[in-house]
C-alpha cells in the first residue's frame, strides 16, 4: 500500500510518525447497536498512544431528527479546539474494526476544508494484531485554533439526490449489504421503509476491504466498483444506512484520484422514512 497522509497511511507509517509535534491521532469508533460495542468505553480501556476520542453522535447536528448529520461549523470548530486540533496538524484517523467509522470522521474533516487528514489502514485491530504500543490514559490537551472553509461540494441533501435519481446524471451507489439494498432483509433502524434509491447501484462497502480490514488496492477497488455496476465516469453519490459507510466508497474513490464525488449526508434514515420518496426493489 502507498501511504498517503491525505487518504490512507499504514501502521508502519502511523508507528514511524507517533512522536512527531504536529500529529494528531483520532480514535473515531462507532458501532450500530446490534455490535453491542461501545467506542468510548472502548477507547477509554485502551487506545494508540496520544489519540483523542472523536464521539461522531455528539459531533453531529443534534437539532435535526436523523442520526448523526454533520454539524454547523462553529460546532465543530468548538469540538475540535476542545481535543487540541487545529491549523497546522496532520490528523491520523481510525476505528476499532478496521475501515467503518473512521472515513467518516475522515470526510468530515474534508467538508471542513481540512485536507492534511488519513484514516489508519486496518485501524486499531490492525495496530493491536501486530503488537503495537498502546495506552488507556487521556492526552494532555491544548488548545489550537481551526481555520474551516467549507467544501459545499461533498455533501448532497435530499432534494439533490432526488433530482439526481429522475435525472440519472449521476451515478449513486449504495454502499449498504446488498439484502438491504434489494428490500429482502428489514433495515435496523425502526419506522424505514426496505429497497433503495431509484437508478442506485449497490457496491457493498465490504467489498472495498481485505479480510483484514484494510483497503484493496486501486485495481481490487476498480474491480469492486465495476463489479456492482458502477460508472465512475459520472459525478457520483454515495449513500448507505446513515452516512457512515458511505464515506468508505468516498475514501475509496479518492485512493483512485476520483473527487467529483459527493456524500448523501441523510441516506437511507431520511429516504427510507418519507412516505412521498419513490423506493425500488430487487437488484436494481
Amino acid at each position: 500500500m502507498q501511504d498517503d497522509p491525505r487518504t490512507l497511511v499504514s501502521t508502519d507509517w502511523l508507528a514511524a510518525h507517533l512522536k512527531d509535534p504536529d500529529l494528531r491521532i483520532l480514535d473515531g469508533s462507532w458501532y450500530l447497536p446490534a455490535a453491542g460495542r461501545d467506542g468510548k468505553a472502548e477507547y477509554d480501556a485502551a487506545h494508540i498512544p496520544g489519540a483523542r476520542f472523536f464521539d461522531i453522535d455528539d459531533i453531529s447536528d443534534q437539532r435535526s431528527d436523523l442520526p448523526h448529520m454533520l454539524p454547523p461549523v462553529e460546532k465543530f470548530m468548538s469540538r475540535l479546539r476542545a481535543l487540541g486540533v487545529g491549523d497546522g496538524h496532520q490528523v491520523v484517523v481510525y476505528d476499532g474494526v478496521g475501515c467503518f467509522s473512521a472515513p467518516r470522521v475522515w470526510w468530515m474533516f474534508r467538508v471542513m476544508g481540512q485536507m492534511d487528514v488519513a484514516v489508519l489502514d486496518g485501524g486499531f485491530a490492525k495496530w493491536q494484531a501486530e503488537e503495537r504500543e498502546i495506552e488507556d490514559m487521556p492526552p494532555v490537551i491544548r488548545d489550537r485554533h481551526m481555520t474551516v472553509r467549507v467544501q459545499n461540494h461533498l455533501v448532497r441533501d435530499v432534494t439533490q439526490v432526488s433530482a439526481a435519481s429522475k435525472l440519472g446524471d449521476h451515478t449513486i451507489i449504495d454502499a449498504r449489504a446488498a439484502e438491504r439494498f434489494r428490500g429482502d432483509a428489514p433495515e435496523p433502524r425502526e419506522g424505514l421503509r426496505a429497497g433503495h434509491i431509484p437508478g442506485a447501484v449497490n457496491v457493498p462497502f465490504g467489498t472495498l476491504l481485505n479480510a483484514d480490514g484494510t483497503m484493496k488496492d486501486p485495481d481490487g477497488l476498480r474491480d469492486a466498483f465495476a463489479a456492482g455496476g458502477a460508472d465512475l465516469g459520472k459525478p457520483v453519490i454515495t449513500s448507505c444506512g446513515s452516512g457512515v459507510t458511505a464515506c468508505i466508497l468516498g475514501l475509496a474513490m479518492e485512493r483512485l484520484g476520483k473527487t467529483d464525488y459527493a456524500i448523501y449526508d441523510g441516506s437511507w434514515s431520511e429516504w427510507g422514512l418519507s412516505p412521498t420518496l419513490p423506493i425500488a426493489t430487487g437488484d436494481a
